[in-house]
């Protein structure tokens, strides 16, 4: 529950002016709606993004999807489900063997979450509001400093070579003798396929008899794909040439591990964006790395069947031999573990940091989902499908998209196809369905006006004459009924 019984509180900003898009450099080809967040609930912040916001900082914007230039879905990926593929599996065997032997390869990967860019949002211009609406009490951040627990399965490789019904011995038959007498006599395709077919039915009977009698699972230990966890601590001898260890802390100015790392987290940051997107040290500054990275409007909540760690912002630091080398921004909500933003040094990139990064997110959902079952989904932020750079999101699987319409979840395997034709795409391809949180009744939208809650109804007769009707009903129904019904948009 939210800590204090806090409600969340918002100032709506529309979105008529169109901004620099981060993805195709277009001038003013961005458009998207925003809010500025003074404080903000976990699950008003899960049912806000699964209606495609996303926040930066304090800003909570949304895309106007039929109309800027490079359409955003929100992508989630089922971390329960998740298999690596063989690009996720070398490059966790690429850092093991660096971690083990020191070994750093030479060419340099931009994947993963290298290239999300940081200017992709429309805040040029916005500025944070001169004072809170409402004093909010904040309680006591929980003192966090753990690194995530990752179960090692031995399993065998499946490496198994030809039966040996299969191999026949090389002989040469002697002359005169015609065939080699050491092969079996030639039969019919059509007898070899019968006797195929009756030996799987037979087969088949039999499994059936021994399941009933003893039950047992359908595959042997040996036979199952090797985990996530068994990937990233394989190969890693108990004394490696180089020691990693991963760090969350919650975002707080309170908890001592966040401001002892505060000021080396801010210079990779600044190294990062300088290095890797060419920002001048003026863009990336400390007060830039303060308020993109470290102001969060998430309240730090817990609740009896949440993860251990509660939920609210964190920085899940990797610490390589005693020096911070990366840092994932993490969102952790009641359904998911949101991906906000990741940022790590330059000298490391041929190891594919960014997909590194990401598993160990995947590998840390599954690890709170043990703890909170409903917590099962990892949010990597938006999937840009007109951006190739941006796509690599898509690897990630199974994973769906979020239809911009009806607000539906899509497997990204029928997205594609859509998203072929068109950048911007009704992903659900019911075309009865609708948005079932949809706007229904203005009224009933709570608004904060002078330190008062109230519904809209009696805030419109209080400010007779008032002509923000078009502007309550715009937010309104962006956010949906639900959300409408709970957060506070502030009136001045």
């Amino acid at each position: 529950m939210a800590a204090g019984g806090s409600l969340s509180i918002v100032e709506y900003f529309g979105g008529d002016d169109g901004y620099r898009c981060g993805y195709c450099k277009h001038e003013n080809g961005n458009f998207s709606h925003g809010m500025w967040s003074h404080t903000m609930t976990v699950q008003d912040y899960q049912d806000l993004i699964d209606r495609g916001w996303r926040r930066s900082g304090k800003y909570v914007y949304k895309p106007i999807m039929n109309k800027t230039c490079c359409p955003q879905y929100t992508i989630r990926c089922h971390a329960l489900n998740f298999h690596p593929s063989k690009t996720h599996k070398k490059t966790l065997k690429k850092v093991n063997r660096f971690l083990s032997k020191g070994e750093m390869p030479v060419e340099k990967h931009d994947e993963g979450h290298e290239g999300e860019p940081m200017d992709s949002v429309h805040e040029e211009g916005v500025q944070p509001p001169p004072q809170d609406p409402l004093k909010i009490d904040h309680s006591e951040v929980q003192d966090i400093s753990t690194s995530p627990d990752t179960d090692t399965t031995n399993s065998a490789a499946p490496t198994s070579p030809r039966d040996d019904a299969e191999k026949t011995t090389n002989v040469t038959p002697k002359p005169g003798k015609g065939a080699d007498p050491n092969r079996p006599l030639c039969r019919k395709a059509k007898d070899l396929r019968k006797e195929r077919r009756l030996q799987k039915e037979q087969q088949k009977q039999q499994e059936a008899v021994s399941s009933s009698v003893n039950p047992a699972p359908s595959k042997s230990a040996s036979n199952q794909p090797k985990s996530l966890e068994g990937f990233i601590t394989e190969s890693l001898p108990s004394d490696p040439l180089h020691r990693l260890e991963v760090r969350l802390v919650p975002v707080s100015f309170e908890d001592p591990d966040f401001l002892a790392s505060y000021e080396e987290s801010a210079a990779l940051y600044a190294r990062y964006q300088m290095t890797v997107h060419g920002d001048a040290p003026y863009e990336c500054g400390e007060s830039q790395f303060k308020r993109f990275l470290c102001d969060s409007p998430l309240e730090a909540e817990t609740a009896p069947d949440g993860p251990d760690v509660g939920y609210g912002s964190f920085h899940q630091q990797y610490w390589l031999d005693g020096t911070i080398v990366a840092v994932g921004v993490l969102d952790i909500l009641p359904s998911c573990v949101s991906s906000v933003y990741l940022y790590y040094h330059p000298d490391f990139s041929s190891l594919s940091l960014g997909t590194y990064s990401a598993l160990r997110e995947i590998a840390f959902t599954r690890q709170l989902q043990q703890q909170s079952p409903k917590l099962s989904y990892y949010y990597l932020g938006f999937y840009v499908h007109s951006c190739p750079k941006m796509r690599y999101k898509g690897q990630y699987r199974p994973s769906d998209l979020l239809c911009p319409e009806t607000y539906t979840w899509v497997p990204i395997e029928r997205c594609i196809p859509r998203l072929d034709i068109s950048a911007y795409s009704r992903l659900n391809e019911n075309a009865q369905a609708g948005d079932a949180r949809a706007l229904k009744e203005l009224s009933r939208v709570l608004v904060l006006h002078r330190r008062t809650v109230m519904p809209y109804a009696a805030y419109a007769r209080k400010r007779k004459g008032s002509n923000d009707e078009k502007e309550v009903e715009q937010y309104a129904s962006l956010v949906g009924q639900t959300c409408a019904e709970r957060i506070l948009l502030y009136r001045a």
